[in-house]
């Protein structure tokens, strides 16, 4: 048996729970998941934690084989997610059919909540300031460093979560009203390299391989995730 460890950020949890149980069932191999926002998963592994497989946001990824941490010929594409807009479940949906309407929502609600460091919170602010309305959404913004936001929501603390699709569906309590409208959109891909210093580069490309592989497409898709196959 072999054992790996794959660090990564909240927005691929969900996915890689369930496939690494999938792999570990077909393997017989042992997989453990480190997980955090991405900016302080970043952090971790540039002051130098250890791991096998890296899957974070695309650009995180070059950026760590240009600091020669992971191997630029294993890195290869692995999802893609969007931000999306929640409630807690019962309360009134917003419309988000059309920019005007969104921004109207926004506008309107008590709060809105979404987190300062993950990758769709960072984007948040530069999506309000594209509806011309970031100063008057900062009065009524709730913010937490990470973590899946819709908590924020269930506990009431704010009407509106906006977060990566993933994220949101991860909250028990939460109706995920859809994706923001396409003008204010933002993709965010996910890529997934070997740490140079992993012993197990073999297994994981291997495993890495079954992740990504065609069969596993409507996992993804169900945690709100689409599928990248290729690098």
């Amino acid at each position: 048996m072999v054992s790996m460890r794959i660090l990564t950020s909240n927005s691929t949890r969900q996915v890689l729970d369930v496939l690494v149980e999938k792999y570990t069932a077909a393997s017989g191999n042992d997989v453990s998941l480190s997980f955090d926002t991405a900016k302080s998963m970043v952090a971790k592994i540039r002051a130098g934690e250890q791991g096998d497989v890296v899957i974070l946001g695309r650009g995180a990824v070059d950026d760590l084989a240009d600091a020669g941490i992971v191997a630029p010929n294993s890195c290869r594409g692995f999802a893609r997610a969007v931000v999306g807009v929640a409630v807690r479940s019962g309360d009134p949906r917003p419309d988000i059919s059309s920019v005007d309407a969104f921004r109207d929502a926004l506008l309107a609600s008590r709060s809105i909540a979404h987190t300062r460091y993950g990758a769709s919170g960072m984007y948040i602010p530069a999506m309000l300031d594209k509806l011309g309305i970031a100063e008057q959404m900062k009065a009524k913004t709730v913010n937490r460093d990470g973590g899946y936001i819709g908590e924020v929501v269930i506990a009431g603390e704010a009407d509106i979560a906006l977060q990566q699709i993933p994220e949101l569906l991860a909250v028990p309590g939460l109706d995920v009203v859809g994706p923001v409208p396409d003008e204010v959109q933002k993709t965010f891909a996910t890529a997934a390299a070997i740490c140079n210093a992993s012993t197990q580069a073999t297994t994981a490309r291997a495993m890495l391989g079954f992740f990504t592989d065609a069969v596993n497409a409507a996992l993804f898709a169900d945690k709100g995730l689409q599928q990248v196959t290729k690098a």
